[in-house]
Formats: structure tokens, sequence, C-alpha cells
């Protein structure tokens, strides 16, 4: 099980977040169970990726009925947000939490 478990990581069937929801495990042991597994079968080490635009506080997309149900106050807010986080995006820099830490590629300021 523990290399079916592994398998299905690799694969990308599952990620060892969902895996380890899904089988009652720590996250680090479905990783290490994705390892037995690429050991066993001799194959290469997947490589990582990374997302660097995504923001943080980055909520779902509204649905159709919340859009619909928002005043037209509540509309221009969330646009005025929409547009500032892309602004922010295209400088390179991303703001945590209430804005007082600013994250610039791997370095914070505050």
């Amino acid at each position: 099980q523990r290399l079916d478990i592994g398998r299905r990581i690799y694969d990308g069937e599952i990620s060892r977040y969902e895996a380890a929801e899904e089988y009652v495990i720590n996250e680090q042991t479905a990783r290490n169970y994705m390892r037995m597994y690429r050991d066993a079968n001799q194959l290469p080490p997947k490589q990582g990726r990374r997302s660097i635009c995504a923001p943080s506080f980055k909520k779902a997309p509204a649905e159709l009925d919340e859009l619909k149900a928002m005043t037209k106050e509540e509309l221009i807010q969330e646009l005025i947000k929409a547009k500032i986080t892309e602004a922010r995006l295209k400088k390179g820099y991303e703001v945590k939490g209430d804005g007082t830490v600013i994250l610039y590629g791997n370095k914070i300021i505050k």
C-alpha cells in the first residue's frame, strides 16, 4: 500500500497533501512513500514547480450569484483590489497581511 500511495503521488494523481488527508498520514510520510516508490523503480526525481506570482491573500473566484448580489460600491472595491494586485505582481512584489510586510522575490522588507 505504501508503494501504491507513492506511485499515485509520483504520477501526479494526487498531491502529497491530498494523500496525507486521504490516508490519514503525515504529509512527510506521504513524501517518504513517494521517495520509496521512486527508489524502488529507479525513477528520476521529480522537478518541483514553484509559483512566484500567486498572492498570499488570493481568494477563490467569486461565483456569478455572489457578484450579482453585490452593490455597485462593493463591485468597485473588488475591481480596485484586483487592479492593485495585478500592478503589484507586475512590479515583482507581494504584500502580506495588512500591508506592513512586503515580499520582494525571497527578501522580506518591513
